[in-house]
């Protein structure tokens, strides 16, 4: 009879098998062995809304000390009842600039309704003074899609109008990362997301090293500062908090 060899057989491979991996596991060492995931910071989110505990806030209704004027080292926006509202005077930057970020922020569109399309409750909120995510009354109010409320301007328009009727308070969340230039030379393109009142209006749309159309700063940059527009038209502005990422 002819001799079979023991690895022939499918039982005979498996133990072999076995035995490999077991003799490959013990021969790790310490650094080759699999790490724990690191425990995640606790964060206790506050109200609903925010601001949660690690956020930066920007704007609590109080004062407008975090922010500089665009033409004035001092902003020149009403302050009224906790509400900060623009005026003819320019724009205003917050003094500490971010980078990759999450961004919440609160406004309202005049209630007495002036105007149509782009000269109606027009501003803008701008990641690093540069990418402009448009505030606009659009309630019954049309326009282009890529410069209507929610829109990357110039880019993208919103995936849906969600907007309330003006004078009624509107909220945007915003996940922001920045574009990069590579040492190649090469710009990998950062991103924007964006909820309108909870609702997803703009999802992970790229953002490439061309600044808005009109913002206030050019150029590539790690960071930079929160940009709030003034367009000529009143719109009010409250709870703004920022947790860089």
């Amino acid at each position: 009879m002819k001799a079979t060899s023991w690895l022939s057989t499918p039982v005979s491979l498996l133990a072999f098998a076995g035995l490999v991996l077991v003799g490959s596991s013990a021969s790790l060492t310490g650094a080759d062995a699999p790490k724990p995931d690191p425990e995640p910071p606790v964060v206790d989110p506050g109200p609903v809304g925010g601001p949660p505990s690690d956020a930066i806030v920007l704007f609590d209704g109080k004062d407008l000390s975090q922010f500089r004027g665009q033409r004035s080292p001092e902003p020149k926006w009403k302050l009224e009842n906790g509400v900060m509202e623009t005026t003819p005077q320019g724009g205003i930057f917050s003094k500490e600039e971010f980078g990759d970020c999450q961004l919440h922020v609160e406004w309202a569109a005049p209630s007495v309704v002036k105007g149509d399309g782009q000269g109606r409750g027009n501003s803008g909120v701008y990641l690093m003074g540069r990418y402009e995510i448009q505030v606009l009354d659009c309630y019954q109010n049309k326009t282009y899609p890529n410069g209507q409320c929610g829109a990357f301007y110039g880019h993208n328009p919103p995936l849906v109008n969600v907007c309330r009727k003006p004078g009624e308070w509107q909220a945007y969340d915003i996940i922001f990362h920045v574009p990069r230039k590579q040492a190649d030379g090469t710009v990998k393109s950062g991103s924007f997301t964006v909820l309108q009142n909870g609702v997803l209006i703009q999802d992970h749309i790229p953002v490439g090293g061309e600044p808005t159309t009109a913002a206030p700063l050019k150029g590539l940059a790690e960071k930079g500062p929160l940009y709030l527009q003034d367009h000529g038209n009143p719109v009010c502005f409250r709870n703004v908090w920022i947790r860089p990422l």
